[in-house]
């Protein structure tokens, strides 16, 4: 009996370790005894406790004692220690109220930049004239179906799906090889033609040059795609196959594209 009471006094007499000091510093906050709070923290931080955890936590403290300026300086050093959890930062209930706050702006939109790097890369935008929601005629102006061009991963990708008047479907793959500079287009259709074309801007437009697969046949064919924003608004794209090795060109597809009203 001895024994099992040392044993128990000695458990129950252990000081307190990081997480412990960390509750007992969100408990402080939301009691608004601010000073506890932050010297509790300072315990967690001897403890070895979680620096990104602690550094949020102050950060809070430091939003809710109205001394926002330290708060946003917390967040900067989370930032440049290499933090890239931005959804951590906007969609926290305490720090998404330092909106507004100058430095705060700025640290959002440099983290952004970071996270979602596409969608600040003005190079990933040279292919937006064809996103939209689109009716596509031929040359003669009869209909051959419909088009959706959506962005997608954040701007990284455009996502094509096809519909043909005939039935047919197909879609494809569209994004900036940032290691080349070339922009890659990778295409399936349900009919078994696969095309992978890959180039960029020309004074005519997107220029796209490669292959098309025949699953059927087994053939593989020079291919090229040229995508053309008109001074009406529309867009034209024409595809060209080549039989004999890219010596000759003939038309594979002409359409033209209209914006769904």
């Amino acid at each position: 009996m001895l024994f099992l009471f040392l044993t128990f006094s000695v458990v129950a007499a252990a000081p307190p370790d990081g997480a412990e000091w960390f509750g007992r510093a969100q408990a402080a906050r939301q009691d608004e005894n601010y000073g506890a709070a932050l010297k509790a923290l300072e315990n967690a931080e001897q403890e070895a406790f979680s620096p990104v955890r602690i550094a949020f936590e102050r950060a809070r403290i430091e939003t809710l004692s109205d001394d926002r300026d330290a708060a946003v300086a917390e967040l900067q050093a989370l930032a440049d220690n290499g933090f890239s959890g931005l959804g951590f930062i906007t969609g926290d209930p305490i720090l998404s109220t330092l909106e507004g706050h100058p430095a705060f702006d700025v640290l959002v939109a440099q983290m952004a930049a970071r996270a979602y790097p596409c969608e600040h890369d003005e190079a990933f935008r040279a292919f937006d004239f064809w996103v939209g929601d689109w009716d596509v005629h031929v040359a003669g102006g009869g209909f051959a179906g419909t088009n959706t061009i959506e962005r997608a991963q954040r701007g990284c990708v455009l996502i094509e799906n096809w519909s043909s008047a005939g039935g047919g479907a197909g879609m494809s793959v569209n994004y900036l090889d940032k290691a080349t500079g070339e922009w890659v287009q990778v295409w399936n259709a349900e009919g078994g033609s696969q095309i992978h074309i890959r180039g960029g801007m020309t004074e005519e437009g997107m220029l796209l040059v490669g292959t098309l697969h025949d699953v059927a046949s087994g053939t593989t064919t020079p291919f090229r795609g040229l995508w053309t924003q008109l001074e009406d608004g529309r867009v034209r794209q024409f595809f060209e196959q080549s039989t004999d090795g890219g010596t000759t060109w003939a038309t594979w597809f002409e359409g033209f594209y209209s914006r769904k009203q």
